[in-house]
């Protein structure tokens, strides 16, 4: 598997690559973070170096053996078990981004996992951290397949329900790629809990015919290629009984979670919103 990926990634290296969505134009000044809200990208880090939370990278055994699955754990700080909220990347990796959000899970009650989907397929056997540039990264998780995520996705699942400190419920969450990747882990056998998606397009109606946990969805309103597949999807799943609750958020750009300092407003505006109703969702369902 892994010689193969990676004659497929070199050869996509010579291919045309665009940047990452959103990264264009000025970013004001930054104000006070908000410890009620995950930290935008340029925070990431100092959230993570002044967290007073346990977060631990772990090796995970996937099936076949050989091969191991690393992932960022955090705790939360409370004295009976927890739900999980298994998290999925952006097409950008395992960054101090997402390791970020795992952060604010936690902060806010829930065992947070945050599995490296690249894990073993980087230079050396290694993942996200080991690959030169955000390019390649982006390249690399283009040519993951579908079977190989969700074995990873459930490889993470079984490592995380098992915990000593997990109340063996789960759900996913996910952004961008991620976002798409936990829409259509809704229809895992057997489901999640539940799944939030960030700003991920919706699976094909195959896949959404196989979705059975309730979905959380946001989506910002100056993104078109994903907020396309919405009203789709909507009608889909109302059609077959499934629980799906799309938000669109006005002049929010894709992305915004990350970006909130981007689109005059819009984007922490959105975030806003969302974090609280992704919270109350999880809490929902996760109990």
């Amino acid at each position: 598997m892994r010689s193969s990926f990676a004659a497929l990634f070199m050869a996509g290296l010579m291919s045309a690559h665009s940047g990452p969505a959103g990264a264009a134009g000025a970013t004001p000044a930054a104000a006070a973070r908000d410890p009620r809200l995950p930290p935008s990208e340029d925070a990431a880090r100092a959230a993570l170096d002044t967290s007073p939370r346990h977060g631990e990278y772990v090796e995970i055994r996937l099936p076949g053996g050989g091969s191991t699955l690393r992932a960022w754990v955090v705790f939360p700080e409370r004295r009976d078990k927890a739900g999980v909220v298994l998290i999925v990347h952006e097409i950008y990796g395992l960054s101090d981004w997402i390791r970020g959000v795992a952060d604010q899970l936690a902060r806010e009650g829930f065992i947070a996992i945050a599995p490296d989907l690249l894990s073993g397929f980087g230079p050396g056997g290694g993942g996200t951290e080991s690959v030169a540039s955000r390019d390649s990264v982006v390249q690399m998780i283009r040519l993951l397949s579908d079977r190989e995520t969700e074995a990873r996705l459930d490889a993470a699942r079984e490592y995380a329900t098992h915990l000593t400190a997990s109340n063996g419920k789960l759900a996913t969450l996910g952004f961008c790629w991620g976002g798409g990747k936990s829409f259509a882990y809704a229809g895992a056998d057997p489901p999640p809990d539940a799944a939030v998606v960030f700003y991920g397009v919706a699976p094909d109606s195959a896949g959404l015919s196989r979705v059975r946990a309730p979905v959380l969805a946001h989506y910002g309103g100056d993104d078109a290629r994903v907020t396309s597949t919405v009203a789709p999807a909507q009608a889909a799943l109302r059609g077959l009984g499934r629980s799906y609750e799309p938000h669109v958020y006005p002049g929010a750009g894709h992305g915004f979670l990350r970006a909130q300092d981007l689109r005059d407003g819009a984007n922490l505006k959105a975030t806003r919103e969302a974090w609280p109703r992704t919270l109350a969702f999880l809490r929902r369902y996760l109990k």
